[in-house]
């Protein structure tokens, strides 16, 4: 790819779009499927430009050796393999196709194999490319507030803890807050000339993490959303995953309900349309730009790494000198429990036996950080071992720009976190401008650079040195001039 391709247009010619759409679950015997998964493409020419916007329901685009197999899926040649097809075959430019994982997290592998992906995937290109019409588009910002939450808990000594499944929480009394929201649904619906819908996208960020108990295979809560969309609307839906790095369900972490993804789905298919159906669509044209960047990779692991073993250390430390174990903790502070209610806790036995539950449960709270720490140290050597692996290199790593009228789509390769996106559109200088994250490539996390010290899940899971934000942001502010 150059390091700069820009494709001018005045945005006055008339915009023709085409849809396809097909399944790439993987039907391996014994794979228990619970809903399919698809790719789905939407192709875009406005005479001069030619774009392809794909939507694939997968955890990563290219992140099989970078994950160090973590992510099977997607291996890295899915990517100039398709563009090369797309580019032989129907004359549209490589660096002008849009991929988007969805990041939906079933365990296992998902897909089919991975020549499948490519022949399944060029297919609904070629479909799409192959029922070009004249389109009308529209874009629009709805809210989505029942869904989403951001992971990360803001503590009361300036440290971060994000919620997950593989560590304990944090308790409630050192918690002051937590990290930004973005709770926008960007919607972009293309209209047939006789005002009928062929096909909508919609961009949102939330984590799909744990769609079903059993582990079975399902696009989460972002296809049941597309499914209930394409069926009001009798059209393709898009769903293109947005800043979604440090955000989560609002369900992840509830131990007193039911997982159901196909109600967060029907959340947010409620959301999309109830706004989509104040859209109006007008002639548009297109623009696409895309930037080679080079993300510098982080040299500070080391030297956390050297902080989490000493505070390790002093926390085995504090673990000394307790008389208790569970099954004598449980009766006794049940016990001192009763004598508080009770007002009967002025004996010295109650004040002996109140300090060594004090002591067990300071030895609980060590052991829930305890818990933090290793993961945080195992998940930093991952890392340093992948940096080490490419000599330090920078990384490249693209970014994207697609405008189709007044709106615009911007690419990041990373889990890009809240902030991230809330940046850029707040400096966008145009009406309506949507991060699709999860793009063209997979590079871990993206976190701000002021988030490093604070010691949160996404700057552990990272490859990048926090210098990254300044080289992207400066190609997304040089893409959305070349925009303009």
């Amino acid at each position: 790819m150059n390091n700069s391709a820009i494709n001018n247009n005045p945005l006055r010619h008339s915009l023709h779009a085409g849809v396809g759409k097909c399944e790439i679950t993987n039907r391996e015997p014994g794979v228990v499927v619970a809903d399919p998964l698809y790719a789905r493409a939407l192709v875009l020419d406005d005479g001069q430009t030619k774009a392809v916007i794909i939507a694939m329901d997968v955890t990563a685009i290219g992140g099989r050796a970078v994950s160090d197999g973590m992510l099977p899926d997607v291996g890295e040649e899915f990517l100039p393999c398709l563009r090369e097809k797309i580019a032989a075959e129907l004359g549209i430019p490589g660096c002008n196709v849009l991929v988007n994982a969805s990041h939906t997290h079933p365990p296992g592998r998902m897909l089919c194999n991975d020549q499948e992906q490519v022949r399944r995937t060029f297919a609904a290109v070629q479909q799409a490319a192959g029922s070009m019409q004249p389109v009308k588009v529209g874009s629009i910002v709805g809210k989505e507030e029942r869904v989403a939450m951001n992971r990360t808990l803001r503590l009361k000594n300036g440290r971060d803890w994000t919620i997950r499944h593989s560590i304990p929480s944090p308790p409630p009394d050192q918690i002051c807050g937590s990290g930004p929201l973005d709770n926008s649904v960007g919607i972009i619906r293309f209209d047939r000339l006789d005002g009928t819908p062929l096909a909508l996208i919609f961009n949102f960020a939330c984590h799909p993490l744990f769609g079903n108990y059993d582990g079975s295979l399902t696009a989460n809560f972002p296809g049941e959303a597309a499914r209930i969309i394409e069926l009001e609307l009798d059209t393709t839906a898009l769903f293109l995953q947005g800043a979604a790095g440090d955000v989560c369900d609002v369900t992840f972490k509830d131990f007193q309900q039911e997982r159901n993804a196909a109600v967060l789905g029907r959340y947010l298919a409620e959301s999309v349309l109830a706004a989509q159906s104040n859209i109006t669509t007008r002639p548009a044209g297109l623009k696409v730009v895309s930037e080679e960047i080079f993300l510098p990779r982080r040299t500070d692991i080391p030297a956390r790494l050297a902080q989490l073993k000493d505070k390790q250390e002093a926390l085995l430390q504090s673990l000394r000198f307790c008389s208790l174990n569970f099954e004598l903790f449980l009766p006794l502070y049940l016990q001192q429990k009763e004598c508080q209610d009770a007002g009967t806790e002025s004996s010295p036995m109650y004040a002996f036996n109140q300090r060594n539950i004090e002591k067990y449960l300071s030895n609980l709270r060590a052991m829930e950080t305890l818990s933090k720490i290793q993961d945080d140290i195992a998940t930093l050597e991952k890392h340093a071992a992948i940096n080490a692996r490419a000599g330090g290199a920078p990384i490249p790593a693209e970014v994207m720009g697609v405008r189709i009228g007044d709106c615009v789509l911007v690419t990041a390769p990373f889990e890009a976190l809240s902030e991230i996106g809330l940046d850029i559109k707040r400096n966008s200088p145009f009406p309506h401008t949507f991060l699709s994250a999860y793009t063209n490539g997979y590079l871990h996390y993206g976190a701000p650079a002021e988030y490093y010290d604070r010691g949160g899940y996404e700057v552990t899971e990272c490859l990048l040195a926090p210098e990254w934000q300044q080289v992207y942001q400066k190609a997304v502010r040089k893409i959305l001039a070349k925009m303009q």
